[in-house]
């Protein structure tokens, strides 16, 4: 028995499927006729829990309105991304029941070509949902090449490096974000922008030379380019590995803890010390010394 005037509406295609064609052919719809089909669960529920995470989502409330911006950066083609994209937007529209606009953030002409197309899914000639991206790219984001420019607008700067990673401009972008940082001097702002812009083009070959530019003025920035350079500055050894970095380190720690307590070392003991970069052996070490009465003891 139907029950209700609601599944009197859908339950005509359980009963007979290939009702669905006529109807189509009604309307005059291109559909052709049916060789099988086949009910599958209406249960839509997720019996797992998937986890999707956008790039970033903010609420924006204008005079007149509010809306959602999801933002998303995509570095190269991805046709699954899709599909995210796809969810993300109509999961957030029946959440927050506001109209949400999606903004894809690419590195080169040829993903923000791929990104800017209507992706769509439809049968045939007749589209049920249908997905149009704001893309940012090098196609219609500026070259900021004018240090004045990138001063006056640090976000506009920023973009412009992220979006232009793999274009010839970005070395002049990158000289005029330098100059402005320059200009500006130090502060919260210059810092978070200059993080921004090597975590935006990291994964670029312009990371080396971004790397390269900051290295002219390290007064203060605390970024990770001027980290690893003042790094390389105090551990001389440091493009040689990581753990010669960290003997190097326990080395003038023994030798702290030594000259507190007073203990000196021979020319023969200090050329010992220096020379070793056994990590076991510089904690054991550095453990000892904090109760041996003499540098005999210690290295004995």
């Amino acid at each position: 028995m139907v029950s209700s005037s609601h599944e009197a509406m859908h339950k005509i295609f359980t009963h007979d499927p290939a009702a669905f064609a006529r109807a189509f052919h009604v309307l005059g719809l291109p559909f052709p006729d049916p060789v099988a089909v086949e009910q599958i669960s209406v249960d839509l529920t997720e019996t797992a829990p998937v986890e999707r995470r956008a790039d970033t989502i903010l609420r924006i409330a204008t005079e007149d309105d509010a809306f959602l911006l999801v933002v998303e950066a995509q570095s190269t083609q991805d046709p699954p991304r899709i599909a995210a994209w796809s969810y993300y937007v109509t999961f957030l529209h029946n959440k927050y029941d506001l109209p949400v606009v999606l903004v894809v953030v690419c590195h080169d002409k040829e993903t923000a070509t791929w990104a800017s197309r209507t992706m769509s899914v439809s049968y045939r000639r007749w589209t049920t949902f249908r997905l149009s991206p704001l893309v940012l790219g090098p196609h219609n984001v500026p070259a900021i090449t004018d240090p004045a420019e990138a001063e006056a607008d640090l976000p506009l700067a920023a973009l412009s490096a992220i979006t232009h990673a793999r274009e010839p401009e970005i070395g002049e972008i990158l000289e005029a974000i330098v100059a402005a940082f320059r200009r500006r001097g130090a502060s919260e702002e210059t810092e978070f922008y200059a993080e921004l812009v090597e975590q935006g083009i990291s994964h670029t070959e312009a990371a080396k030379l971004w790397r390269d530019k900051m290295a002219t003025d390290l007064s203060f920035f605390r970024s990770e380019s001027a980290q690893r350079l003042r790094a390389q500055g105090r551990e001389e050894g440091l493009e040689q590995g990581r753990e010669q970095g960290l003997a190097l380190g326990v080395q003038r720690a023994l030798l702290t803890v030594l000259t507190g307590r007073g203990i000196e070392l021979s020319a023969a003991q200090r050329t010992l010390l220096t020379e070793t970069t056994d990590l076991d052996q510089l904690n054991a070490w550095l453990a000892q010394a904090l109760t041996a009465n003499s540098a005999d003891e210690l290295f004995g």
